[in-house]
């Protein structure tokens, strides 16, 4: 998916102070190290699975990764070297289900003064660094629980994108006339985009099973929504050309 973070960062963060990069549908934040003196990231609503990249951020003081997808809460321990950060935001991700949470983000990043806007204690750090081996082993297993789970969800995703691409094609194959035997003859006989102007019904029912058909929570799933809005966007704005050419030119 397009990231501006995989193009040029430049045009898209400013150097210090304040980057958003709400909405975007970014899996990983490579290349914001090279922000240095970066204060304030915003990078949620994405579909990022494990915190990496930013120990170049050297003056990092906040960080807001709300509603991603971060289920490698171990992840948190590469920003041991950003000694600056101290306001983390991790939720609405999967970790924050793990037993123990909260535990071991306190006692991994002692700099820390807030996570999820409340703000810690001293005495919740010491008893976080008291119980810290057992936490820490307890997430490490429901880490492991959590990796199959997504295994068994990138192949049921990877499933209905080959079966929406059948579909696709078949629907295709049916509007050029390549499923009837006389479909050259046909073909020769219609006006260009004539018969994709009349599939009304088709889109209906398209769109019905697209948003009716239960589906995962998932990055996968938040991605195929992005591709299939965009994808009717530029049917619409085809369709709408098509139009346009054949009432100019027809007549």
């Amino acid at each position: 998916s397009f990231s501006p973070l995989r193009t040029n960062i430049k045009q898209y963060c400013t150097p210090s102070a304040l980057s958003t990069l709400k909405n975007d549908t970014l899996d990983n934040a490579e290349n914001v190290g090279k922000l240095k003196k970066l204060e304030y990231l915003n990078v949620a609503l994405n579909n990022i699975e494990r915190i990496e990249n930013l120990e170049g951020c050297e003056e990092l003081k906040k960080l807001d990764l709300t509603a991603n997808f971060i289920g490698e809460l171990s992840s948190v321990e590469t920003l041991k070297y950003n000694i600056h950060l101290k306001e983390l935001f991790l939720v609405g991700n999967p970790c924050t289900e793990f037993e123990g949470y909260r535990q071991f983000v306190v006692a991994t990043l002692h700099q820390l003064k807030y996570l999820d806007s409340k703000e810690i204690e001293r005495s919740e750090r010491i008893q976080a660094l008291q119980y810290y081996p057992e936490v820490k082993q307890k997430i490490r297993q429901q880490e492991q629980a959590y990796l199959l789970k997504r295994a068994k969800e990138k192949e049921e995703a990877q499933r209905r994108m080959r079966e929406r691409k059948d579909r696709k094609e078949k629907q295709m194959e049916a509007e050029l006339g390549l499923d009837r035997p006389d479909s050259l003859q046909y073909k020769e006989n219609q006006k260009e985009g004539e018969q994709q102007m009349w599939r009304t019904a088709e889109d209906d029912e398209e769109d019905r099973r697209f948003w009716e058909e239960p589906t995962p929570y998932t990055p996968e799933s938040r991605l195929e929504t992005h591709r299939y809005i965009e994808e009717k966007r530029k049917a619409r704005d085809n369709i709408r050309y098509i139009f346009f050419f054949i009432i100019y030119f027809g007549n």
